[in-house]
């Protein structure tokens, strides 16, 4: 591949326009994450186990099957089975079998659960705010155009997270 650095990566170091932008973003998740992890610790969540808890809001009070609750997670939870187990003893899930199909599990959510959902919200949307507050609305809007842009090649057929 032709080395397409600009004139300013030059001292930079970097071996491509392309290593420079997955840096740029990794660092800018990093910076990110760690107002979130702050946020959540206080509760003694994970950000993805708010974002199970979330998702399952999204379809209370229907239950979901773990396999499609794993395909609408933000990233790939490879222990999906341990992160529910402490949900779960946390009495914000509850999980059961279909009677149809004893293998599928079905997770919901609980009243505790949706209470904390409800208690997060408020500091939540100040993290948000601080995160990424400073930006525009198109500023916003031309950012999630271009995260989508770059994304979509590596979603698989039927993800939520194609559209």
């Amino acid at each position: 591949m032709k080395n397409r650095l600009l004139p300013h990566q030059a001292d930079r170091h970097f071996d491509s326009i392309e290593q420079e932008a997955w840096l740029a973003l990794w660092r800018t998740y990093d910076r990110l994450r760690a107002i979130e992890d702050e946020l959540f610790a206080h509760w003694e969540l994970t950000p993805q186990q708010y974002n199970v808890l979330r998702l399952l809001k999204a379809d209370h009070p229907e239950p979901l099957a773990t396999l499609t609750l794993m395909s609408r997670l933000v990233s790939r939870a490879p222990d999906i089975t341990r992160m529910l187990d402490k949900l779960e003893l946390r009495k914000l899930i509850s999980r059961s079998k279909r009677k149809t199909d004893r293998r599928s599990v079905m997770i919901n959510i609980t009243a505790a659960g949706l209470a904390l959902l409800r208690e997060i919200s408020e500091p939540l949307q100040a993290a948000h705010e601080k995160q990424l507050g400073h930006l525009s609305g198109a500023d916003l809007k031309t950012l999630l155009k271009l995260l989508h842009s770059v994304r979509l090649p590596h979603e698989t057929e039927g993800s939520p997270w194609r559209l």
